[in-house]
């Protein structure tokens, strides 16, 4: 909040809700993210989280409740909502036949830039991405941690106002995960609400806001300092995740060595 106004939220969503058939996939969550916030969405594989992103990128229409991007309705508005976003998935999802530069012109193209804008923000996203002297490399012989620094050029190319990041360093080595972050926190000061999500707890723990997904159902929504202080003895935010998955599922979150039977079995 500045100067006494209400914040602008990049993302609001209200009792928003999918089904698919019998089953619930998201069920009645709410939320608001003001822009500018790195807003770490966490949850177990299969608890509504990609589903909740796709309601967002206007790809499934909702059930009942609604989404808004930067004020617009993601059914009324599909297109220029769409507009106003970057995506980048967990999987490389560029050409990987096409160099690095030639990916970057792609992109620029989908979107209709022009060819002096295309050129500028070109130059600025291999700075960025620290791929300077690999712009004729083609982008399928590149390491993980260089490909997803292309894949994210790529999703900011049309400067979007609202950046998505599924499970963005899933597979990339410690460094390359270091300097995405590093990006990520530099893209933020510069205005651009990011929503990540991740399984990595130190991640989410430099995000700015957090939710907790746990089948269909936001179970928590808050700064990771305010979730650790208020949970007992909760020594980081992967504490707080398990106990909330814990308490949720009736279940402790365990290993099951010691159901293998065969494991301790001795041959006779």
């Amino acid at each position: 909040m500045h100067d006494g106004q209400a914040p602008f939220y990049a993302i609001e969503v209200e009792h928003l809700t999918k089904k698919f058939g019998a089953f619930t996939a998201v069920n009645d969550i709410s939320f608001q993210i003001p822009k500018g916030c790195i807003f770490g969405f966490l949850g177990p594989n299969g608890s509504g989280k990609s589903t909740t992103i796709r309601l967002l990128c206007g790809v499934l229409q909702p059930t009942s409740g609604y989404a808004r991007i930067m004020g617009r309705d993601v059914v009324k508005d599909t297109e220029t909502v769409r507009h106003s976003l970057g995506y980048m998935s967990q999987r490389f999802s560029l050409y990987e036949d096409l160099t690095v530069e030639e990916n970057l012109n792609f992109y620029a193209g989908v979107y209709g830039l022009s060819k002096a804008v295309r050129e500028s923000r070109k130059q600025d996203l291999i700075r960025m991405a620290n791929l300077e002297g690999k712009e004729k490399k083609l982008a399928g012989t590149l390491s993980g941690g260089w490909k997803q620094r292309l894949a994210l050029g790529c999703a900011l190319i049309h400067k979007p106002d609202l950046l998505i990041l599924d499970e963005p360093t899933a597979g990339v080595d410690p460094v390359s995960r270091r300097v995405f972050w590093e990006i990520i926190h530099a893209l933020a000061r510069q205005g651009i609400t990011i929503l990540v999500t991740t399984h990595y707890m130190d991640e989410a723990e430099s995000c700015d806001i957090v939710s907790f997904i746990l089948d269909g159902r936001i179970m928590d929504h808050d700064t990771p300092q305010n979730l650790i202080a208020a949970e007992a003895g909760a020594r980081n935010l992967e504490d707080v995740f398990i106990r909330r998955v814990e308490r949720a599922t009736g279940h402790a979150v365990s290993g099951t060595f010691q159901e293998m039977r065969f494991i301790h079995e001795t041959e006779s």
